[in-house]
Formats: C-alpha cells, structure tokens, sequence
C-alpha cells in the first residue's frame, strides 16, 4: 500500500476516497479500502465532507481529541499488516480476535499495540520489534469490554 508522504496529501486521499464511495463512482484499490474504513466511522464522515478546511484541522491529545486521519490510517495498517500476515502469525492473531470481538473491535484493540509498538521505535530511533509486538498482540484478551 503506498499512501501520500505528506499530511496534507494523506488527508485528501480520505476525503477523495470518501467522496467517489459516496457518488458510487469507480475506486482504485486502496481507495475502496480507505472507504471501508470511512464507513465504518461515521462520526468521521462529516469531517471528510466539510472541505479543505477541515482537512487542515489540528487535534490535541492533552486535549482529549483523537486525531481521526491517524485513528483510520491504524486500520488500514492492521488490514495491510494481515493481508501480508507481517509479522508472520498477525493474521491467525486478527482471526481468533475478529471471531470474538467482531473485526472493528479487533482492529482496535491491536490499533493500540500497534501504536504504543510505533511509539517505543521512534522514541528509541530503531524500526519496531515485530517479535515484541506479535506476541503483544497474542497477549490481546479475547473478551468484549462492556
């Protein structure tokens, strides 16, 4: 999967994405996957239809917002990630969680090891420590958090 280097680019691939999913028109591949993903958040869909402007929004954690544009770029990953099962193992882990939890909860449950795995590289300058992440993964618990 080969997505923009730059914010902005990566930002209008989604609404771009979201507005041919919308108007039923013909998608590339990537663009049918990021469309899934749109649809699966509707509380995004109304930032994706509001223009450029929202596009260049900025969202503060200590603020308690989610930035929505990082939030759906971590399922596409988790999709790529299990479409190539790398690291090996990931897709049998997506599997047995997706059976139990349904396949958005399971997304987001591995999206937050996979960000902390993300966050633990960059802050030591190393590439992430698949080994390390898979078995965070397998260490998932397959319950729903009601």
């Amino acid at each position: 999967m080969l997505l923009p280097s730059d914010r902005g680019g990566f930002r209008r691939m989604f609404a771009e994405a979201w507005r041919k999913r919308r108007a039923r028109l013909p998608a590339d591949p990537l663009e049918t996957q990021i469309g899934d993903v749109v649809g699966d958040h509707p509380e995004y869909q109304p930032l994706l239809e509001a223009g450029e402007t929202a596009l260049e929004s900025e969202w503060a954690p200590e603020d308690g917002q989610a930035n929505p544009f990082m939030h759906m770029g971590l399922h596409l990953s988790i999709r790529e990630q299990v479409a190539t099962d790398r690291p090996a193992g990931i897709a049998a882990q997506y599997r047995r969680l997706a059976g139990i939890l349904g396949q958005h909860e399971a997304e987001h449950r591995m999206m937050d090891v996979l960000g902390e795995a993300l966050w633990r590289a960059q802050r030591n300058n190393q590439p992430p420590d698949e080994v390390s992440y898979l078995e965070a993964i397998k260490g998932i618990p397959g319950r729903r958090n009601f």
